[in-house]
This record gives C-alpha cells, sequence and structure tokens, in this order.
C-alpha cells in the first residue's frame, strides 16, 4: 500500500468512528455510553494522523520518494488493506445489534445474591427490571412478588419449545462481553424476534417462591410494542411511554 494510499485509510477510519459516535448513536450497539468521549477522541487522533500523513507525503514527494541510496521507503505492508473493510462498514454499513440470536444461545445472566429486600411500592403495574423481578422470585423469602402485577420492557426471544422470553441484553464494556437476562413469558401473541415490548403481568407459579425453584416467569395479561430505547443494552426500567398506555 502506498503512503498516499494509507493516509487516505487513516482518514477513512477516523471519519467512520465519528460518525458512529459523534453524528449518530450507532456506537451504543456494540459499546457502553462511557465509552462515547473515547472512541470521539480516537476518531478525532485518525483524522488528525491521517492529515498530517497527507502533507507530509505530499512535501516528500517534493523532494522525490527514494533516499539517499536509492531505496523506496512509500509503501506499507499490503496486510494494511484489510483495515479496508472495517473502516467501510463504519461508514456505510453498520452490523446489526445484538439481539434475539445471541441471547438464545447463551445461558440467563445470574443475578447476584441478595439477603434483604425493601418493601415494594403500591404502585400497580409495578415497574420493575428482568434483573429485579429475578431476584425477587428466587430470593426473596418474604414473597413479595406474590399476587402483584408487574410491568417489564424487553425483545422478544423465542424459544424452541414455541414460547419466548423477554430478554434484555447486557453489556459491561462492548458487545464482545454481552450477557443476557431473560424472563419466560407464558401467554400474550408470537410476536416476531427482536421486537421490543412492554410485558404486564403476574408471576407464573411454579416451585417454590422466593427460592431457586421457582421458574423465573411471568404470565402475561397485556404484551405492547414500544420502541427501542437509544441504548438498549442495559436492564432498565420501562419506557415512560409503556408505564402511560
Amino acid at each position: 500500500m502506498k503512503r498516499p494510499l494509507q493516509a487516505g485509510l487513516l482518514l477513512l477510519c477516523g471519519l467512520g468512528l465519528l460518525h458512529i459516535s459523534l453524528l449518530t448513536d450507532l456506537c451504543l450497539r456494540y459499546v457502553k455510553e462511557s465509552m462515547r468521549p473515547l472512541l470521539i477522541a480516537s476518531g478525532v487522533v485518525l483524522v488528525l494522523l491521517g492529515v498530517t500523513s497527507a502533507l507530509l507525503d505530499h512535501r516528500g514527494d517534493q523532494h522525490g520518494p527514494a533516499d539517499q541510496h536509492g531505496h523506496d521507503h512509500s509503501r506499507s505492508p499490503r496486510v494494511a488493506w484489510l483495515l479496508l473493510l472495517p473502516a467501510c462498514s463504519l461508514l456505510f454499513y453498520a452490523p446489526p445489534a445484538l439481539g434475539a440470536y445471541t441471547a438464545s444461545r447463551q445461558p440467563a445472566k445470574a443475578v447476584a445474591e441478595q439477603r434483604s429486600f425493601e418493601p415494594l411500592p403500591a404502585t400497580s403495574p409495578l415497574p420493575m427490571t428482568l434483573s429485579d423481578f429475578t431476584s425477587r422470585v428466587q430470593q426473596d423469602r418474604g414473597q413479595a412478588i406474590k399476587g402483584r402485577t408487574v410491568l417489564m420492557t424487553g425483545i422478544v426471544t423465542p424459544r424452541g419449545d414455541g414460547g419466548w422470553d423477554l430478554t434484555r441484553i447486557i453489556i459491561n464494556c462492548c458487545a464482545a462481553d454481552a450477557q443476557s437476562v431473560k424472563v419466560r413469558i407464558y401467554g400474550g401473541p408470537g410476536l416476531p424476534a427482536d421486537t421490543w415490548v412492554s410485558v404486564t403481568g403476574t408471576w407464573h407459579a411454579g416451585g417454590t417462591l422466593g427460592t431457586g425453584s421457582a421458574p423465573v416467569a411471568l404470565d402475561a395479561r397485556t404484551v405492547r410494542k414500544v420502541p427501542r430505547p437509544v441504548n438498549g443494552y442495559q436492564d432498565a426500567l420501562p419506557l415512560p411511554s409503556a408505564l402511560t398506555r
């Protein structure tokens, strides 16, 4: 690869990073919100390096590409061309976000052990995260979740047995360390995979509530489609629009 093309590739990579992190929210498909400033800074650095390299090449061309011994050092290893595909993908085709395909192929994320629980608010339906619901079902010996109507938001993940799970995919740093938290849903319409929905319902009885034998499952009363949040890679409370419907 000639050095002018190398400078162009640096520019392309930098512009791609700035496109997904500064001009759009595409970077939130792959990294946490807290990583966005680092991506923006990296994009700026790559753009500056590309511009500087191009300017230096232009000045060098005025004096000829060969050194005093007649050797030409204006080429880079051909393997550098491999950077062209990811650089172009950042600008023209962003890989899809993680979703039901990923979640269906990994076990549910284990929730942290909790010894004590605060009283639940009297709100009905009660907004909950999937992790909180899991903890209440399998660890709350007081069985405060029994009989309560709860509201949760996530994506539809079809199961092999014909049912589906309400799922949230959580990333700690980037998409490579993604984990899923799931709640089995009984009832409700059959919706396509990756559809964002809000679900209201009550715990699906089975085993002993408050112990590991209790199924993390919900008997659905309502299932409604909702917009995908800007950052869907966290186990957050239901969207405000889901609460007002």
